[in-house]
């Protein structure tokens, strides 16, 4: 099943024609986090011309996140929106190009598009704001800059936030059925049971294991800790299916999990641990030494990358997106265990509760922890367990 973007997008012109600026965002319908923001000060434009700008940026934002995504763009520019669906004609010479450019970007049949109020719109004009503000001054907007979800209150867009009313509205005393499952008035979720590899060599010297260095197989307490969660995982009686991230130390945890349930192994490269760059097999001590001002930079922002190429939490969060969607498809109403690393799996909890990404520095994982999330059909999401160790007591 393809992944859908929300594409919102808007344009400004202090003049009409005057100094003008586009504003785009990309957010996941599911969580209404925003997965991408684009703005820059064009110069002297009209208010349309920057809004057909902030479209071509927010449709090549969603595709170089997925190329084969759904696209539904969201504008308050009736004109617009009222062109791209070809009910209206595009008359105006300097718009006819920037639409014939936009059909390029996804094919036609991936994108459809809605008018919204402008207070709907706020996080893409806000952003347009910002790069004109910065052209004011004679900079460009910076994505460091961004503070177009702080000020709009949120990421979220509209329909997420629906979402939300809705299952609040919906949210009197259930009982909960047996196992992981959910109460059947909400449907059979896809549920995600997220285990933590067990301990390697590097892991009680806390040195960053990621998949760019070695690939270090379990430790004998890695592996005790593996058979341990086996046995508890039995006892439950309710996983259907195991998927693996590529890494080794997975591959043993789920092995072990695997034939204790009499069940085979699937492996999913976008469950492997973050890249570490030339962090790999170093303490956060040793990082500090060596790498001071990359590590500061890597600290204060989630779409900094550790120093020789590694990959940001941004990148992995996008290619963790992209694995959940492909799961939650091939395993609708079942229960599915995902082995898996610290990253990728503090990623699929924070997604599922719609926290800011700073928020993946304030969980603890364990190793060899369990920890729960399902998905429903209407795209919500209920956090159900995290970091349980009762198993290794």
């Amino acid at each position: 099943m393809a992944r859908t973007f929300i594409v919102e997008a808007d344009g400004g012109s202090r003049g009409n024609p005057g100094p003008a600026g586009y504003g785009a965002v990309v957010l996941d319908p599911a969580t209404g986090e925003a997965l991408a923001e684009a703005a820059e000060f064009i110069g002297t434009a009209t208010n349309n011309v920057a809004e057909y700008k902030g479209l071509l940026a927010g449709l090549r934002a969603a595709h170089a996140l997925d190329p084969q995504a759904r696209i539904h763009v969201r504008m308050d520019s009736k004109l617009v929106v009222e062109q791209m669906s070809g009910r209206w004609k595009i008359k105006h010479p300097d718009m006819r190009p920037l639409a014939a450019e936009a059909k390029t970007v996804f094919p036609p049949t991936q994108v459809t598009y809605e008018w919204i109020p402008r207070e709907q719109n706020k996080h893409a004009d806000r952003l347009a704001n910002e790069a004109m503000d910065a052209g004011r001054i004679g900079k460009q907007w910076e994505p460091r800059d961004s503070r177009a979800a702080l000020a709009t209150g949120s990421a979220r867009s509209t329909a997420a936030r629906a979402a939300d009313e809705a299952a609040e509205a919906a949210a009197a005393p259930r009982t909960p059925a047996a196992g992981w499952g959910a109460a059947a008035d909400l449907g059979t979720p896809a549920t995600f049971v997220l285990l933590r590899h067990g301990e390697t060599a590097l892991t009680p010297e806390k040195r960053f294991s990621g998949s760019g260095g070695g690939d270090p197989e379990l430790s004998a307490a890695g592996r005790r800790q593996a058979t341990a969660a086996a046995a508890a995982l039995a006892a439950r009686g309710t996983v259907q299916a195991v998927v693996s991230s590529p890494l080794r130390r997975c591959r043993e945890t789920a092995d072990t999990v695997a034939t204790r349930l009499g069940l085979e192994v699937r492996i999913e490269d976008g469950l492997r641990e973050t890249d570490f760059g030339a962090w790999e097999g170093l303490t956060f001590a040793e990082v500090r030494e060596r790498h001071p001002e990359d590590l500061t930079a890597w600290l204060g922002s989630t779409k900094a990358a550790p120093t020789g190429g590694g990959e940001s939490f941004a990148t992995v969060a996008r290619r963790v997106a992209v694995a959940r969607d492909k799961l939650i498809a091939r395993y609708t109403g079942k229960t599915v265990l995902l082995v898996t690393h610290v990253t990728p799996i503090k990623t699929l909890v924070r997604l599922a509760l719609g926290a800011p990404p700073e928020s993946l520095y304030r969980m603890e994982l364990s190793a060899a922890s369990l920890s729960a999330v399902a998905y429903y059909a209407d795209g919500n999401a209920s956090l159900r367990l995290l970091n349980d160790t009762s198993h290794l007591r």
